[in-house]
């Protein structure tokens, strides 16, 4: 059965491919990959994102409040109507994630999320879970709705002695704020550069004494990184420059018709 619950700490690191290649090998001593990874094989995950029409969840996300959540709908490749997927709500408070996530099919999680009525119940499904899913819908009055695609190729890995310490490098992030279903298909613009890697070392408590090590040795650090958060801050600094764009037109559409004008 598919882990539900989830309580841990996430680190988050930007690599290039180089030295991802070098790492993985290294980590290879301490950790193996996961049934999906095996021989450096990657996982593709596709989210849809709900957010209200102003965007509150993501844009309370970026003040780093002490506490915040998201609900996403994931699933594990393109799947149809009728495949299960994952309905989440993820929350951060101060620094520990708690990710909570219930078994639905895609059509039944589109409609869960639209209207806010409770499935019928069926063995794959947490009832707890569903539960909380729609008190969080109803909290925020029905207004979240799908807000973003994003999708990534993943690697991930777990420790030999702690197979809750647990690595995952993401790459090719795809995100598209159309056609926002799961459904689709993969497609939209790039978030990062082909030959960059984000890692994501995630612990339940301390960080082990030897991954320490490794990451001094590498020179990696840790950074803010938020693959929802870059795609919003992109895309509100597009708007700007559309908004830039379209008044640079409108002065230029007026000085030529004062021109006219003045000829006449």
């Amino acid at each position: 059965m598919a882990i539900e619950v989830f309580n841990r700490y996430e680190k988050k690191y930007r690599i290039t491919d180089a030295c991802y290649q070098k790492l993985r090998e290294r980590l290879l001593t301490y950790m193996e990959p996961d049934a999906h990874s095996r021989d450096g094989e990657f996982y593709t995950i596709c989210n849809i994102y709900y957010d209200t029409p102003q965007n509150e969840l993501i844009s309370r996300s970026l003040e780093k409040p002490v506490y915040k959540e998201k609900l996403r709908l994931r699933s594990y490749g393109v799947v149809t109507p009728e495949d299960k997927v994952f309905l989440e709500i993820k929350k951060k408070y101060k620094k520990k994630v708690n990710k909570r996530r219930t078994k639905l099919k895609l059509a039944e999680a589109y409609a869960f999320a639209e209207s806010g009525e409770l499935p019928k119940q069926q063995t794959y499904m947490n009832a707890q879970v569903l539960r909380e899913l729609q008190y969080l819908l109803k909290r925020m009055n029905m207004e979240l709705k799908p807000a973003l695609f994003l999708s990534y190729d993943r690697v991930a890995m777990f420790g030999k002695d702690n197979k809750d310490f647990r690595i995952t490098f993401d790459r090719n992030i795809t995100t598209r704020r159309y056609d926002l279903g799961l459904h689709y298909g993969i497609y939209g613009e790039k978030l990062l550069p082909e030959d960059e890697w984000i890692m994501e070392v995630k612990i339940e408590d301390a960080m082990p004494l030897w991954m320490t090590k490794i990451l001094s040795e590498f020179r990696i650090y840790p950074t803010s990184f938020s693959k929802y958060g870059t795609e919003y801050t992109r895309y509100m600094l597009g708007l700007e420059e559309k908004d830039e764009d379209a008044e640079e037109a409108a002065m230029t559409d007026e000085r030529m018709y004062e021109d006219i004008l003045f000829e006449e």
